[in-house]
């Protein structure tokens, strides 16, 4: 593991217009009753971009429009984005509104249409109102002041309570480079991606398709490794932009500070996806999953998205309950190797089951921990050096009122 002072890598405040050249706008345009629910991010020169999405067959208008943008353009300076209403399942006309709302970010921004990515997310079947989306272009008036990316992270919520951002600057051939993100994303969140956005900027020298791969390993170690409620969305995208303006030598595989850049990448991508966790539908803790020593790093993912996917054991942690069987019983039928008498599992640091059988005295410390807001469960399989994070949240009786009317 990197050790982040050796390799300056240092957290900062910041949005996606942290970098430089990046701006930003969010405005209400009536989607909503009252919030903010339109936004762009733009670079002020083109940038390479990467871009990773939902695996669900019925995959938005928005998620087609944007693949078609990035295999035309290979550069682009700028995602339009609106909430309340996810353009998912609503045919030809559906498609249309897609292509016009890029078309019309496009006209108001000055650029190619092929060089705007299109997102949108909320409620799936309704078809935008594109009157609404045509005064949104209309108004656009962008600036790289903070609020204007506070103003952006905004637009971008639907059920979500906060805001979730990321800031990292590392220092890459002497020059500092700056890796910022924001994501939505609350309910409907299931390891393969989820209802959730993600869009991440950054001033790196780096063409697209590293980025594109840099993203993928990323995106496997953070974003695939978070669940809510198992349910995963048709919308789902996470967008990377790199206008090149830090100057740095062009980041490649080769390049002797590369896995600095990927190491920044990922630390930017969990930190979004803990935020997305932690405020899962009617969440009252975050939930990490850690999986050591299972017999590779693929069979330590499979387990950790098992554990922190079970309703029973997120159902124990809402009830503050250290029901350590619940754990044991999800390891029991997970599709990966397991030897019972060599299986530890801890909850924080208290060692609650060992040798194929449960340990003793440990209910008052551990009726107490699972009073905090953070929960740690560990598993130690004994069979190798595979690791892996997830990270999830308890579930409540708010999830059920917050779904059960969602459309109201």
């Amino acid at each position: 593991m990197i050790n982040l002072t050796e390799v300056n890598i240092k957290k900062k405040s910041g949005s996606p217009i942290s970098p430089k050249g990046f701006f930003a706008c969010g405005l209400h345009i009536g989607l909503y009753e009252s919030k903010k629910d339109f936004g762009i991010l733009y670079s002020d020169t083109p940038a390479s971009c990467a871009a990773v999405y939902t695996q669900s067959h019925f995959q938005a208008a928005p998620i087609h429009v944007t693949k078609k943008s990035i295999e035309q353009a290979k550069k682009i300076q700028a995602v339009v984005v609106n909430s309340a209403i996810a353009n998912a399942c609503t045919g030809e006309e559906g498609m249309e509104n897609a292509l016009e709302m890029r078309d019309l970010t496009a006209e108001a921004l000055s650029i190619k249409s092929e060089q705007v990515a299109v997102a949108s997310t909320g409620v799936i079947g309704q078809q935008l109102d594109m009157e609404k989306i045509r005064n949104g272009c209309k108004s656009i008036k962008l600036s790289n002041q903070d609020q204007a990316g506070e103003d952006f992270q905004e637009a971008i919520l639907t059920t979500d309570l906060v805001t979730k951002t990321s800031c990292y600057e590392v220092e890459i051939d002497g020059e500092k480079v700056t890796l910022a993100g924001t994501a939505k994303g609350s309910g409907m969140i299931h390891p393969n991606m989820a209802t959730m956005l993600s869009f991440i900027s950054t001033d790196a020298n780096i063409e697209s398709n590293d980025l594109q791969s840099v993203l993928k390993e990323v995106v496997d170690q953070s974003f695939n490794q978070i669940t809510v409620d198992g349910e995963t969305s048709t919308n789902d995208m996470v967008l990377v932009m790199a206008n090149g303006q830090a100057k740095n030598e062009r980041l490649s595989p080769s390049h002797s500070q590369w896995t600095h850049f990927k190491e920044t990448m990922k630390l930017v991508c969990q930190d979004l996806a803990k935020q997305i966790a932690k405020d899962g539908e009617g969440a009252t803790k975050l939930v990490e999953v850690i999986v050591e020593e299972a017999f590779n790093h693929e069979e330590a993912r499979i387990l950790s998205k098992k554990i922190i996917g079970s309703n029973l054991v997120k159902t124990a942690i809402f009830g503050e309950d250290a029901n350590w069987g619940r754990i044991v019983s999800t390891i029991g039928y997970s599709d990966i190797q397991v030897e019972p008498s060599k299986c530890k599992v801890y909850i924080g640091d208290t060692l609650v089951f060992k040798d194929g059988v449960g340990q003793n005295d440990f209910e008052q410390e551990l009726t107490d921990y699972l009073k905090n807001k953070e929960v740690l469960i560990k598993v130690q399989l004994g069979l190798g050096n595979g690791y892996a994070q997830a990270w999830g949240c308890d579930l409540t009786y708010d999830y059920v009122k917050i779904n059960a009317s969602y459309r109201t």
